[in-house]
C-alpha cells in the first residue's frame, strides 16, 4: 500500500475516534499492509493462551501452511486503542496497554512471537521479546500526517531484520554483590540449553572474570578494536571449553577478556574518555548480535566510563544485590533511577531496562529478610517523594489485590564461589549450584 494510503487513512480519523474506527479505517485498510503483511497472513483476535485475545497476531505465510488457517508460531502480535485512549508514555492508558501486551506476549500460544506492537493511530510502540525477555525496542513515537512513513518504515525494517542476541549487563553501583559469578554461571546455563554465547569482561582494573575462567588477559585486541573504528572484535574473542563428567559432553562459551593496556597507570578517566564514548561498546558488538543468542556483560562498579559501557551497550540490566547489604539496594534504587534513564535517554530507543533487583549469594532467614524488606520500604517511599515507582523492580508479583513482597534469591553454597579455584563455572562441576542458576534462568530469561 502507498504512502498516500497510510495518510488517507490516517485523515480519516476523527478525533477520540474508538477502537472499532480505529481498526477498521487504519489498521485494516492501511497500517497492516504498511507493516508487510496481506491477507492469509493476518489472524484478528488471537487466543494467546488461556481464553485471552490480543487483536492482531501475524506471521508470513510459507510453502507449508496458511497463518490463518493453522494460526500456528505467531510472529507479531498487535493490541490496538482507539484515539479515546491516551498511549502518551507514562499515561495511565500507556502502562495499562504494556502491562496487556506483555501479558500476551508471555502467553502459552505465543512461544514464537518476536514482537509486540501497540498503537492507537496517535502513537505507536514496538517491543522485543526474547525468551520471557519483552524490552522496548522504540521509543513510543507519535504519528503524524508527516512523519507516518517514516515511522511505519522504521517499524517495519525492526520487524523484517530482527536481532539474533539479548545483550545483558550485570551491574551494580556496589561492588561485592556477586556479579561475576552471576555472569559466568548464568552464561553457563545458557550453553545447557543448546545456546551460543558471548561473555564480555568489562573491568579491566580487577579482570575477576577473565581470572576466574584462568584466561590470558587482551593485549592490545580490545583497545585497538574500541579506539579505531575499523578494527573488530575478531581478535579478541576467546573460546572457553571444559569437558563436563557430571553432564557427559563438552562445553563452551566465547569470551573477550579483560584488556591489560586500559589498566595502565596513565589511562585515567580523562584520558579514557578522550578516546571511548559510552556507546563505544554497543556499536562494536552490534555485527556479533547476529551471532550469539546471549551476549552478557561484566560490568564494574560505580558509574564511570567502563561501566557506562556496558550498561549503554546493553537491552536488558540484571541487578545482584544483598539482602544485608544496605548500600547494595540503594546503590540497586540509584541505578533504576539515574543512571539507566541516562543510557535509555542518550540511545533513544528505550533500552535498556532493569529487570527486577534480585538476592545473591547469602543465606537468608525471615528475620532479615524483613529487616530487609523494611529497608526497601524506606527506598522505596523515598523513590516515590522524587517521582519514581520503583515497587515493579523490587516487588514484580506485588499487585492491588496480592500483596506479594517475594524478592528473586541465589542462595548461598560455598562451591560457587569456590569454582573460582578451580577456574570452572560452578554449574559446570555441581548440580546443586546448576539447580540455583537454572532457577536463575527461569525466572528471568528461559520461557
Amino acid at each position: 500500500m502507498s504512502s498516500t494510503s497510510l495518510q488517507q487513512a490516517l485523515h480519516s480519523l476523527p478525533d477520540g475516534a474508538p477502537e472499532a474506527i480505529v481498526d477498521f479505517n487504519f489498521a485494516q485498510r492501511a497500517f497492516l499492509e504498511a507493516l508487510g503483511f496481506y491477507t492469509g497472513e493476518v489472524c484478528p483476535q488471537y487466543d494467546t493462551g488461556g481464553g485471552t485475545f490480543v487483536d492482531y497476531a501475524v506471521r508470513k505465510n510459507n510453502s507449508d501452511d496458511c497463518f490463518v488457517n493453522t494460526k500456528s508460531n505467531p510472529y507479531l502480535l498487535i493490541e490496538l486503542k482507539g484515539r479515546d485512549v491516551s498511549l502518551a508514555e507514562g499515561s495511565a492508558g500507556y502502562k495499562k496497554t504494556v502491562a496487556q501486551l506483555k501479558g500476551y506476549l508471555l502467553g502459552t500460544q505465543c512461544k514464537t512471537v518476536q514482537w509486540g506492537i501497540i498503537t492507537n493511530s496517535v502513537h505507536i510502540q514496538l517491543f522485543r521479546k526474547h525468551g520471557k525477555v519483552i524490552h522496548p525496542a522504540t521509543t513510543c513515537l507519535e504519528i503524524t500526517a508527516e512523519n507516518i512513513d517514516q515511522v511505519i518504515g522504521l517499524v517495519r525494517k525492526k520487524i523484517e531484520q530482527p536481532i539474533r542476541a539479548l545483550t545483558i549487563s550485570v551491574y551494580n553501583n556496589k561492588g561485592g554483590v556477586g556479579k561475576t559469578t552471576t555472569t559466568t554461571n548464568l552464561a553457563s546455563i545458557f550453553t545447557l540449553f543448546g545456546k551460543t554465547v558471548l561473555i564480555v569482561d568489562c573491568d579491566p582494573n580487577q579482570q575477576d572474570l577473565t581470572s576466574s575462567l584462568g584466561m590470558a588477559l587482551n593485549e592490545g585486541s580490545v583497545f585497538q578494536a574500541l579506539t579505531d573504528r575499523d578494527v573488530d572484535f575478531c581478535s579478541a574473542i576467546k573460546s572457553f571449553s571444559v569437558s563436563s563428567k557430571a553432564l557427559g559432553r563438552e562445553l563452551k562459551f566465547d569470551v573477550i577478556p579483560a584488556e591489560k593496556q586500559f589498566a595502565a597507570n596513565d589511562f585515567d578517566e580523562v584520558k579514557l574518555r578522550q578516546l571511548l564514548t559510552p556507546h563505544t561498546l554497543r556499536r562494536k558488538l552490534e555485527p556479533l548480535k547476529s551471532e550469539y543468542d546471549y551476549i552478557l556483560i561484566d560490568a564494574p562498579p560505580n558509574w564511570r566510563i567502563f561501566s557506562q559501557l556496558a550498561v549503554y551497550a546493553a537491552d536488558v540490566v540484571l541487578i545482584p544485590t544483598k539482602h544485608n547489604n544496605l548500600f547494595s539496594l540503594e546503590n540497586a534504587a540509584m541505578a533504576i533511577k539515574e543512571f539507566i534513564p541516562e543510557a535509555q535517554r542518550a540511545r533513544d530507543d528505550g533500552s535498556p531496562v532493569p529487570l527486577p533487583v534480585f538476592f545473591n549469594g547469602e543465606k537468608t532467614t525471615p528475620h532479615q529478610i524483613a529487616s530487609a524488606q523494611i529497608e526497601i520500604a524506606n527506598i522505596l517511599k523515598q523513590a516515590k517523594k522524587e517521582g519514581f515507582d520503583l515497587m515493579p523492580h523490587f516487588y514484580p508479583r506485588y499487585t492491588n489485590t496480592k500483596k506479594d513482597l517475594h524478592i528473586f534469591e541465589v542462595p548461598s553454597y560455598a562451591n560457587i564461589a569456590n569454582a573460582a579455584f578451580a577456574r570452572v563455572p560452578a554449574t559446570y562441576r555441581d548440580k546443586t549450584a546448576r539447580d540455583y542458576y537454572l532457577a536463575l534462568a527461569k525466572e528471568y530469561f528461559l520461557q
